[in-house]
């Protein structure tokens, strides 16, 4: 019988760590825009507080109610019946930046592709423990790629790419780990790759990014600006930096130096033995995130467990890659570090379920 534990804590921790550092790079990265806007208190960081304390409360309640709970099969589709309501409701929203990503209520803005993956990860974890036996059958397959198809199709709707992605490349992660074999996985793969190419390919903004990666320095006021900009933060940073609040890329050269380029800001001002140290942190992540999945006393708890890391771990390796010039540009915040409500209340929400997971050894 599974005995309960005390939390994990070195993933409590790092999770700690993360959003401290979160917070002073949000400060330093956003304090030139929010002089220019002529706010006396730095609106960027106030808000980010408040999520972080959103986001912990978050945190606590998901380490203290049992994870077994996602055994019901009402709790399950609650949460995946909201996801979807949300998912549906921000396409009748406003647009903003050409996009209809965020809802608006009472002055709080909601980004429902972040709550979607609170609700996908554990549908997902309680039909793998269902059906583990059959992980290879249509029973098990039809319905999780059905449910990812159709939020993945919602997410990409507003439009995002990238999170509908992340949320498919999750899916197959989870489905693999449970024992889906070689050969469906790459047939999977043979129908995903081409239609994620022809939704490149097939809208101009994507298209010119694509061509950007790949030869950056043909239009470097145009395309290539911010990937340009991004690397000559990071090279300017050197082994130690310029110093907290000292970058100067920030300065109206790189865009978005708060939200989809902080790492470069965090390699511009603590040079690359900072920029190593993030990667350590989200390296203690993953280890403590399998770890606990690994010693659940059930398969529900066991891809939960891999199920949230894999998205956490996933969602900083592509902002990261991003920021290094790896990854055509892409807006995926790096999780507890970048500025944006819904992603560090989701985020830390999703590391009180695996420290409620790691309180239970089998």
């Amino acid at each position: 019988m599974a005995k309960k534990l005390a939390f994990d804590r070195v993933l409590f921790a790092t999770v700690v760590l993360l959003v401290g550092l979160g917070l002073v790079m949000v400060y330093s990265a956003s304090a030139a825009i929010a002089r220019a806007k002529g706010h006396a208190i730095n609106p960027f960081l106030v808000k980010q507080a408040i999520a972080a304390l959103v986001g912990f409360g978050g945190m606590f309640a998901a380490m203290h109610v049992d994870y077994r709970r996602l055994k019901q099969p009402r709790v399950v589709y609650t949460l995946l019946g909201g996801a979807f309501l949300l998912l549906v409701l921000v396409l009748f929203g406003p647009e903003l930046n050409s996009t209809r990503r965020w809802l608006f209520l009472g002055g709080v803005s909601i980004q429902p592709s972040e709550l979607a993956k609170l609700a996908l990860v554990p549908f997902l974890a309680y039909q793998i423990e269902r059906k583990l036996e059959r992980v290879n059958s249509r029973d098990l397959l039809l319905p999780t790629a059905t449910v990812t198809g159709l939020m993945a199709g919602l997410v990409l709707l507003q439009p995002d790419l990238g999170t509908a992605a992340l949320l498919v490349v999750t899916a197959a992660v989870m489905l693999f780990l449970a024992g889906l074999s070689w050969r469906l996985l790459a047939a999977g793969a043979a129908v995903a790759l081409p239609v994620f190419w022809v939704l490149v390919m097939s809208v101009p903004y994507r298209r010119t990014r694509l061509f950007a990666f790949f030869e950056p320095e043909r239009d470097p006021l145009g395309s290539g600006f911010q990937a340009l900009q991004s690397l000559i933060a990071i090279g300017s940073g050197g082994l130690l930096g310029l110093g907290p609040g000292d970058s100067v890329q920030k300065l109206y050269f790189l865009p978005y130096p708060h939200s989809d380029f902080i790492f470069a800001i965090v390699a511009e001002e603590l040079g690359m033995l900072g920029a190593l140290a993030v990667l350590a942190l989200f390296g203690v992540l993953l280890w403590r995130g399998l770890r606990a999945g690994w010693r659940a006393p059930d398969p529900l708890g066991r891809f939960l467990g891999w199920g949230f890391v894999t998205v956490l771990v996933l969602q900083a390796l592509i902002n990261i890659s991003v920021a290094v010039a790896l990854f055509p540009t892409k807006g995926i915040p790096l999780p507890f570090i970048s500025y944006g409500g819904s992603s560090l209340v989701v985020s830390l929400t999703a590391c009180g379920a695996l420290l409620n997971v790691s309180q239970h050894d089998g």
